[in-house]
Parts: structure tokens; C-alpha cells; sequence
């Protein structure tokens, strides 16, 4: 059963942030004595150790597995999508929430491969954010019921989570997002999204920038930025990302929207990511540069760009690769053979 959110406002959620658990170190430790005793050279399996290590720290014990993953995906509709600023129409939202639950997307197939639950989560579609040009794309109230939303859809007995969504407009939101985070121009952080063209991209651009402006030292503060500049969707991932790391359940970020998402908590209270691996980096142009601010190395690069938690949910394959031959393989005592 999820739990009640544990926050009322934005102040808080910051106070959550801040007094979340860590890791368990004699677990990570133990695992990591026992990554030296396998029936193989050292570092053999490469970035597999590290994340196998990484995991049982979370996890709690030295020989763990992945037998309870789960995906969420959250949905929701923006305001600036009445700028030109995607491909498609804002009513692709609500059509591919359908999708979703009838089981038709990539990431249905990705979950069910994976062996994950799957749960979608549509956010008040038929209101749309505000446009954030012209005022805060949220209220507190608005916001704070998004990072509810996102905090009770983690299954606390879950073993690692995927957090995916669906928006149109969504790339401009965590362009805008990671702009007022980390610095730089729009330009830094504008992509092509569902693939606009160079007269979209411009548009893109402008709207990123007219935001920036409209809220000025506002967003200094990363939960009013996520505030004026966000979607619903995105603070739910980030209300998932904080539960799960309350619950010390490992998390595997999908691409540019939900790494935004993910910035936003880094930026709040620096250090809690640490319960996070960056599952791809995406085409989307400026979410290898964002991975580098959060210090965050991709364990896949395919080139995708379709966002719903799918990158995210096929390196759970890669994860539980790292986790099969950690707790499965025979230490040299157990298998008796001689380490030299």
C-alpha cells in the first residue's frame, strides 16, 4: 500500500528532501568484498561491479536481485503548448494515455519485457499549466498536489523504479527547467522534441527565454522554478524520485523531462540523487549536458527519443544483468578454484 505524502506545502517538501535516508553502507560493503572474491579478474564485468555494488547498498544486502521492478508514468498537459513549440497537438496527451492503458505504446512492451508493473497516471488534462510567459505555470497548490501524486504511486515494496511521462510541450518545460538550474542560454537547452522544425526550434527558443525573464529571481529557488516553469508531470516524477528514495528503493532515470525532474530535487537538496543511475542519454540535445551537471553516467546511448520511462525501462535488462551475475556466481572459495 503507497503511503500519504508527508508534505503539505513546498516548505515541506524542501524539509523532506532534506532528511532523507542514505544508503546502507556494510550492505554496499559487504557486496563489494564479495565483487572481489568472484571466479573472474578483477573488474572484469566492468561497469556491471559498480552498479551491482551501487544497488545492494540500497537494497541492504550483499546478494541482491530484481524481482519487484516497477514503472510509472505520468501525464499531463501544458499551457506553452499553444506556442508552436511541438510537433504534435495537445490533445495527443489524452490519446496516448489511452494508448497506454490499452497496452499499445513502446513502453508497455519495454515494462512487460522487463518484468515491471506498469501504472499510468493522468494529471488533470483538461487543464492545462498555465503558460509560463505570461504567469507561474502552477500554483502551490497545483504543484504540491502533483508531487502528491507522484510520492503515493510508488509501491513502496517495489525493488527499483522507472519514472516515464507524456506531455505535449514537455521538452520546452525541462529545457526551461534546467536553464533556470544550471545556467546558460535557452539555445543550451532547446531540442527538437517530437521533431520540430527550425521554425519550431526558434519558437522554442524564444518561449524558453520569455519564461526566463518573466520570473527572474524566483528561480533561484529550484521548487518555485519547478513551480513557474514546470509541468505536472514533471513534479510528479520528482515526488516519485523523493519517495522512493524514502522507501531506499533505487531509481532508474529515463531521459531529458524525467532527468529535469530529477535536477530539480539535486538542486533542492544536493546530494539526493545518490539513490539514482541515468538509465540512457537521449537525442534530445541538451540531456548529455544535463547528465554532466548532475555528474550522472549513462549506462545506455541508442539514440532514443521518445520519453514514457522507455530508455529507463530497458536498462532495467542491464540492471538486472549486473545483479544476476553478482548474487549468482561462486566466489573462488565456493568454486574451489585457485585465484593465483
Amino acid at each position: 500500500m503507497q503511503d500519504a505524502a508527508p508534505f503539505d506545502d513546498l516548505s515541506d517538501f524542501q524539509t523532506v528532501l532534506i532528511g532523507l535516508p542514505g544508503s546502507d553502507s556494510r550492505a554496499r560493503e559487504a557486496a563489494r568484498a564479495r565483487n572481489d572474491r568472484l571466479t573472474k579478474p578483477p573488474g572484469a564485468l566492468g561497469r556491471l561491479e559498480e552498479l551491482a555494488v551501487w544497488f545492494a547498498g540500497w537494497a541492504g544486502t550483499e546478494r541482491p536481485v530484481l524481482a519487484r521492478p516497477q514503472v510509472a508514468v505520468f501525464a499531463a498537459n501544458h499551457g506553452i503548448a499553444v506556442r508552436g513549440v511541438s510537433a504534435f497537438p495537445a490533445e495527443v496527451t489524452a490519446q496516448m494515455v489511452a494508448n497506454f492503458r490499452a497496452g499499445g505504446a513502446a513502453i508497455n512492451q519495454l515494462s512487460a519485457w522487463a518484468g515491471a508493473t506498469m501504472s499510468v497516471h493522468a494529471l488533470d488534462l483538461d487543464r492545462p499549466t498555465r503558460d509560463f510567459t505570461t504567469g507561474p505555470a502552477m500554483s502551490e497548490a497545483e504543484v504540491v498536489r502533483a508531487l502528491e501524486t507522484g510520492w503515493t504511486a510508488v509501491d513502496p515494496e517495489a525493488d527499483a523504479l522507472v519514472v516515464g511521462e507524456m506531455g505535449i510541450g514537455n521538452t520546452t518545460s525541462a529545457a526551461a527547467l534546467a536553464c533556470a538550474l544550471f545556467g546558460g542560454a535557452a539555445e543550451d537547452w532547446a531540442g527538437r522534441g517530437t521533431g520540430i522544425d527550425e521554425a519550431g526550434l526558434s519558437r522554442k527558443v524564444e518561449t524558453i527565454t520569455e519564461g526566463l525573464g518573466r520570473h527572474g529571481a524566483a528561480l533561484t529557488d529550484p521548487l518555485e522554478a519547478l513551480r513557474c516553469l514546470g509541468g505536472r508531470e514533471i513534479a510528479a516524477m520528482a515526488g516519485a524520485i523523493a519517495a522512493a528514495r524514502s522507501h531506499r528503493i533505487p531509481v532508474v532515470l529515463d531521459g531529458f523531462i524525467a532527468t529535469a525532474a530529477a535536477g530539480v530535487l539535486a538542486r533542492a537538496a544536493p546530494g539526493c540523487l545518490t539513490h539514482c543511475v541515468a538509465g540512457h542519454v537521449s537525442a534530445e540535445s541538451g540531456h548529455r549536458r544535463l547528465l554532466g551537471k548532475l555528474g550522472l553516467d549513462p549506462i545506455l546511448d541508442l539514440g532514443l527519443r521518445l520519453g514514457e520511462g522507455s530508455g529507463g525501462a530497458l536498462a532495467l535488462g542491464v540492471l538486472a544483468a549486473a545483479l544476476r551475475t553478482h548474487s549468482g556466481m561462486a566466489t573462488f572459495d565456493e568454486a574451489g578454484v585457485s585465484d593465483g
